[in-house]
């Protein structure tokens, strides 16, 4: 009977786990991903706020019940499997570790010993652990399976920040380089004069493909890619010629390029941006755009026209992709937004080391977005220090962490010691004047058209230096074709729906669905039984306590979103199902 390891990246946007077979050399068995995260919210600051409101017991029991759907998933069609399981180990940024442990958060929250000192917090020591599956609150497995928790340099700094300075060979480059994990947190940390600066901001999901209108994760159907295609039939000499133009879009097409079940990219139709019509067939359709998709389609269409930032080009400012999928003017601000947290926090760490963007010689990209985004693209958009001279493209190092901590007993020794030893300097960019600066000016070129010429002198006035043209093409290495390079033998599951709902039955409903149409994720049901509503939400879709328009738009003031989905309700007022 083999002995099984499990690996885990709590990641923001989702989990990610693999099966692994410990007694077969750390064979994987299998992956599954998740398409959302289970506690509400679009970001790591959202699932902190969604804590601190409604307790950390509850989040955590919220975080264990999607944890064990994704353990039941990777050893469902393996007979008594559970009872095999030696090993979990997990990796994650310290809010998601935190919540796993069901340990204190306030630390992460609140900056400042008074402040901490005024609250009664006691920070705890995120230090590497070896626990037992009983020691965590609500965990499916067997008592004795082994829970392997990484450590954290520092509160701000957690085992997935670290885990993607080991697992890209950041630390042994010698060189000025920067890592960054493209996604909804967007953790970096530049490398200069033997110091490690750190730094993370929390952009949003658009990176990830979320909330973005036809956006998906990076999953099967996805188009990842995009290359534009101009009209073969179309003579840029001809008199009159409309390109002349250079308020008009340049004739051409769209080719998209969509992932497949093995998660590598094939090609999907060819279509008119405008129109839609298809100018030639693919090989594979596709379901929705991901976020590498999207910053490949706004460089594309930054020079094909398609797009004058900030809004789209065409006459309803929408770009058409294939299968019918669309891009809008907000999706682009949106995305906007993203790219500009990134160059943002760039600049700021370059400030914090004394040097300038352009001394960075090396760039690792990690993170699905990271693995399958163009870079030469992504380097046009912003999203890569202008002139560096080569670009690692390196996968999921989360969960490469992981499995290494699964099966390697000495791993978590190691990971503990480069924690111990690394010298390093951690930027709060919520506090930080330069990050600030920058990313207001970021703001008001993507969503309000600054010129760029205009975003240089407030650089300058600012002490800032200027941005730099992208130098000739740097050399890309893709180390891996897939962010999880093996998925394996077993391949790829997916779990669409992470489940943890709450239905509620409010008598004095008002009964006119406001609630419902004004949910941005539809993450709201409504169904009317007699004279009594029952209302059904969708924690995984929901946005959480930041959002809260269910709750303002409710006339008759019943709807309150904490009390539901922590059943906090005098009895009689309404009925909570879970």
């Amino acid at each position: 009977m083999p002995s099984l390891g499990i690996a885990l990246d709590l990641g923001t946007s989702g989990f990610r786990g693999q099966v692994i077979d410990l007694s077969q050399d750390g064979r994987i068995i299998t992956t599954v991903v998740t398409t959302r995260h289970p506690i509400p919210g679009a970001n790591v600051i959202d699932h902190l706020h969604f804590a601190l409101e409604v307790g950390v017991d509850e989040a955590h029991l919220v975080m264990l019940s999607a944890v064990n759907r994704v353990i039941d998933k990777l050893l469902e069609k393996m007979s008594s499997a559970k009872k095999q399981v030696k090993r979990l180990a997990v990796c994650g940024n310290p809010i998601q570790l935190s919540l796993f442990q069901a340990i204190e958060i306030r630390d992460l929250a609140y900056a400042g010993k008074r402040k901490l000192d005024a609250l009664g917090v006691n920070p705890p020591q995120r230090d590497a652990q070896r626990v037992k599956a009983k020691d965590i609150s609500g965990l499916d497995l067997p008592a004795d399976t082994v829970v392997i928790i990484p450590p954290a340099v520092q509160h701000e700094i957690g085992a997935d920040a670290l885990a993607m300075m080991i697992q890209t060979g950041l630390l042994k480059s010698g060189k000025i380089a920067v890592v960054t994990d493209y996604g909804t947190n967007n953790e970096m940390a530049l490398l200069a004069n033997g110091v490690v600066y750190t730094g993370s901001t929390a952009a949003g999901p658009a990176l990830e493909g979320q909330h973005i209108q036809n956006g998906l994760l990076a999953l099967p159907g996805a188009i990842a890619d995009v290359e534009f295609v101009p009209d073969p039939e179309d003579n840029p000499l001809a008199p009159g010629h409309r390109n002349d133009a250079a308020h008009l879009p340049v004739k051409g097409f769209l080719k998209c390029f969509v992932l497949d079940d093995s998660m590598t990219l094939s090609a999907g139709d060819t279509v008119d941006p405008e129109s839609g019509a298809m100018f030639s067939s693919g090989d594979l359709p596709a379901v929705g755009i991901t976020g590498t998709g999207v910053v490949a389609l706004i460089e594309r269409g930054l020079n094909s026209r398609l797009i004058r930032i900030p809004r789209i080009n065409t006459p309803d400012e929408t770009i058409c992709l294939a299968n019918g999928i669309r891009f809008y003017s907000q999706d682009l601000q949106e995305a906007g937004k993203a790219i500009g947290a990134v160059r943002a926090g760039h600049i700021t760490l370059c400030q914090e080391a004394g040097i300038n963007p352009e001394d960075i010689e090396i760039a690792y990209c990690s993170g699905a977005s990271g693995t399958y985004v163009d870079a030469r693209k992504a380097q046009c958009v912003g999203m890569i220090p202008p002139q560096v001279k080569k670009i690692y493209q390196v996968g999921n190092t989360s969960l490469a962490m992981a499995r290494e901590l699964v099966c390697d007993d000495n791993a978590l020794f190691r990971m503990k010691q480069v924690a111990d030893q690394l010298r390093q300097h951690h930027c709060m960019f919520a506090s930080s004047k330069v990050f600030e600066k920058v990313y207001i000016l970021e703001l008001a070129y993507w969503t309000e058209g600054m010129p760029i010429s205009q975003y240089q002198k407030f650089l300058a006035r600012y002490g800032l230096p200027a941005l730099k043209p992208v130098a000739a093409k740097p050399e890309i290495i893709k180390t891996v074709q897939r962010d999880i390079p093996d998925l394996g033998e077993k391949g790829l599951q997916i779990i669409d729906n992470m489940g943890s709902s709450r239905s509620v039955t409010f008598p004095k409903c008002a009964a006119d669905m406001a609630c419902v149409r004004v949910c941005p994720e539809s993450a709201l049901n409504f169904e009317l039984q007699a004279d009594i509503t029952r209302i059904e939400i969708d924690l995984s879709l929901c946005n959480g306590v930041a959002c809260r328009r269910c709750e303002r738009v409710c006339k008759e003031k019943v709807f309150n979103l904490v009390k539901i989905i922590t059943g906090r309700y005098p009895p009689g007022d309404v009925t909570i199902r879970n």
